[in-house]
């Protein structure tokens, strides 16, 4: 088994862009057609793509619909899309348009037993989102900090069938300070559930530790910032994760 890397694709207001720590009014704008930039992914080789619907996940629905739309029909292979998705209409919907994975986060705090009905409903097609701030899982969009442990909220889902834990540090996101890799391992380690790790990706060598850490079960890493201020080449981050 190999890496599976995914670039970012984070929409505010219908364009592209990166957040630093998740914080709405930090974002810097790498571009205005989400299509397009999911076609220079796909060009660089990528297969996955992680398409994050910000608005939607402060607004609790989708907000910006027509991008994962154009995205989805432009690019050739998986798209795992998150932000704002808390109810089964909403899961389904996505499924129909032809995204491959849906990501929940919040709502699988709040209403854990709805994500386990998708997920049974939906095998291999349910990401729970674990994102962290000092060890405790973060909801809202990130706004809040609930008082559930990183991975008490792992071992909720472990015989639920989701396909795999979404972990992200909030504290790194976007920041390039290099992926939380002990504590993203850790969590692998201590679930039977794959993880991909999210946050703070600075360059290749995150990409080179995590890929040694597959037989633990790190199934992917998802990178924003990195990829958009060229700190990392796509195609020399896929090469080295087949590896």
């Amino acid at each position: 088994m190999s890496l599976i890397v995914f670039p970012a694709i984070d929409l505010k207001g219908g364009q592209v862009v990166r957040l630093a720590e998740g914080d709405m009014d930090r974002a810097t704008v790498y571009g205005d057609d989400p299509a397009a930039q999911a076609l220079l992914f796909a060009g660089a080789g990528a297969q996955h793509l992680h398409v994050v619907d910000l608005d939607g996940a402060f607004a609790g629905q989708a907000v910006n619909a027509s991008a994962v739309e154009s995205i989805v029909a432009a690019f050739p292979g998986h798209v795992q899309l998150g932000g704002g998705i808390r109810d089964r209409a909403a899961v389904e919907r996505w499924f129909g348009l032809g995204v491959s994975r849906v990501v929940i986060g919040t709502a699988a705090l709040k209403d854990p037993e709805f994500v386990k009905a998708v997920a049974a409903d939906f095998p291999g097609g349910i990401v729970v989102a674990v994102d962290a701030r000092d060890g405790l899982v973060a909801t809202e969009g990130w706004a809040e900090k609930s008082d559930m442990p990183v991975v008490d909220m792992a071992h909720r889902f472990e015989d639920a069938g989701v396909a795999a834990l979404l972990f992200t540090d909030v504290g790194r996101d976007g920041m390039l300070k290099g992926c939380n890799i002990e504590a993203t391992v850790d969590l692998a380690r201590a679930t039977d559930i794959p993880v991909i790790a999210s946050g703070g990706v600075a360059g290749i060598s995150d990409i080179r530790i995590l890929s040694l850490h597959v037989e633990d079960g790190i199934e992917g890493v998802i990178t924003g910032r990195a990829l958009y201020d060229g700190r990392l080449d796509l195609a020399t981050a896929l090469a080295l994760a087949a590896a």
